[in-house]
């Protein structure tokens, strides 16, 4: 991804404005690999994931919404996790240190993931804050969600029910 096009991006999520979304990962398509420097030091990747069902959350800490989900994320984690589901939230902030600060108040086991370029966010067509996207076990995009209101949660659940079922 040209300069240009990371500072457009970055700028637009920043906003919370819609971006121009080249290539943006659809329903039915294969998701783009990446690999991205985690919380916890190392690094994780999605092809290291394969044979898992994999909900990438894309989230900034100025996005309300974002903050709002996040809770409720840790929990979809923690009861499919059993079943051969990973949660990866990635923060698209070009500076990681206030998501690291943000996280200590918030309990987290999923992995959280820095993309501060916005290259990946930029690679799935990610418009705003937050989107989300489902991965199946053959790593195939099932599922696009944009953004957040109460009761997403449970939209959430039924995706991931049905992907653990396949």
């Amino acid at each position: 991804m040209g300069n240009t096009r990371r500072i457009l991006l970055a700028t637009c999520l920043a906003l919370g404005l819609p971006a121009l979304a080249s290539g943006a990962a659809t329903p039915g398509s294969p998701a783009p690999d990446f690999t991205l420097a985690a919380r916890d030091g190392g690094k994780v990747s999605l092809a290291s994931l394969r044979g898992q069902v994999v909900m990438i959350n894309f989230w900034a800490t100025w996005c309300g919404p974002c903050r709002q989900e996040m809770p409720l994320l840790a929990q979809l984690q923690a009861k499919y996790e059993p079943l051969g589901f990973t949660l990866l939230g990635v923060n698209v902030e070009p500076d990681s240190a206030a998501a690291v600060t943000w996280l200590k108040g918030v309990p987290v086991a999923f992995p959280i993931l820095f993309d501060t370029d916005s290259a990946v966010a930029g690679r799935f067509g990610v418009e705003g804050m937050p989107s989300t996207v489902f991965v199946d076990r053959n790593g195939q995009v099932r599922y696009v969600h944009r953004g957040y209101k109460p009761g997403d949660e449970a939209r959430y659940a039924d995706m991931i029910r049905s992907l653990v079922k396949e």
